[in-house]
């Protein structure tokens, strides 16, 4: 089964499967090591971790291209891209889903806050009207050479409209032929509970470390009709703060040994990148 079909039988079975986020290959390589059925390629995360920048539309279409490629090389899991608001109208949709399909997405998510978009839980979103986000999302399914390419169209409304504004902008997202809807940065646990009841299609909850949506156990989401439960910078925040705690010990302290429990052992790292399929390689054309 190829991790187009993969991934919509995740979605349809609407079991609430957790999908991390990765920033880059290896990122993707541990997610995937650690069995997790998919991966979702972030926009925020590769901001952060490539840039060094907040979350406010300073990636572009090449960089998440770029990014997709080799995370696609790196992993055979059913990759989830995002792709911001599609950088620009109807038509840069059109050329985004084209290039995504091409790097090896499995699925593609456009968004319809006003360009440069920013992180779904920070203050200050603006969203397009609802007809050029509908007609954003017709243009990527007209796109897609392969029918088997998922769409995940994804709404800011209810930061800048309200619940129910979002909920209807949703509806009229599944109805323009999206897969997949993401109706983010909702703030209640009511809010949580009523959307699988308001809506068909099989939805993702995005649950954000330290963001406005209160945090679920993916359990709990599957029984309520979930098909994707999001932690989109789990691997990030963790990264990050591995990083700050065995920086500061070598700071502090001088030196930094395999043992402390603060770095990945050197074998296990060249376990991860794949030395040893490499050293067999190499060892067949010597």
């Amino acid at each position: 089964m190829s991790t187009r079909k993969q991934l919509k039988t995740l979605v349809e079975a609407r079991r609430g499967v957790i999908v991390p986020g990765a920033f880059n290959a290896l990122s993707a390589r541990v997610v995937a090591d650690l069995g997790f059925e998919a991966i979702y390629v972030t926009g925020a995360g590769v901001t952060n971790m490539w840039f060094g920048m907040p979350d406010q539309g300073f990636m572009g279409l090449a960089e998440i291209a770029e990014h997709t490629a080799r995370i696609r090389d790196a992993v055979d899991v059913p990759l989830i891209v995002d792709a911001d608001t599609g950088f620009g109208n109807a038509l840069n949709v059109h050329h985004t889903v084209r290039t995504l399909e091409r790097a090896g997405a499995d699925c593609i998510q456009f968004e319809d806050q006003v360009a440069p978009k920013r992180c779904g839980h920070f203050a200050g979103k603006a969203v397009i009207s609802t007809e050029e986000a509908v007609a954003k999302i017709k243009a990527a399914v007209d796109a897609r050479r392969d029918p088997d390419l998922l769409i995940m169209a994804r709404t800011d409304a209810a930061a800048v409209h309200g619940f129910e504004a979002a909920v209807e902008r949703a509806q009229k997202f599944a109805e323009a032929g999206a897969d997949i809807l993401f109706v983010e940065a909702v703030t209640s646990a009511d809010e949580i509970r009523a959307l699988p009841r308001r809506l068909a299609t099989p939805q993702l909850m995005n649950m954000v470390i330290g963001g406005k949506t209160p945090i679920f156990n993916a359990e709990e989401l599957g029984q309520l009709g979930f098909g994707i439960v999001l932690y989109a910078n789990a691997a990030l925040q963790g990264a990050v703060m591995g990083m700050q705690k065995a920086l500061g010990v070598l700071r502090d302290e001088k030196q930094l040994l395999e043992t402390g429990g603060l770095v990945t052992p050197f074998a296990e790292r060249q376990r991860l990148v794949g030395k040893p399929a490499w050293d067999a390689l190499e060892q067949r054309y010597s």
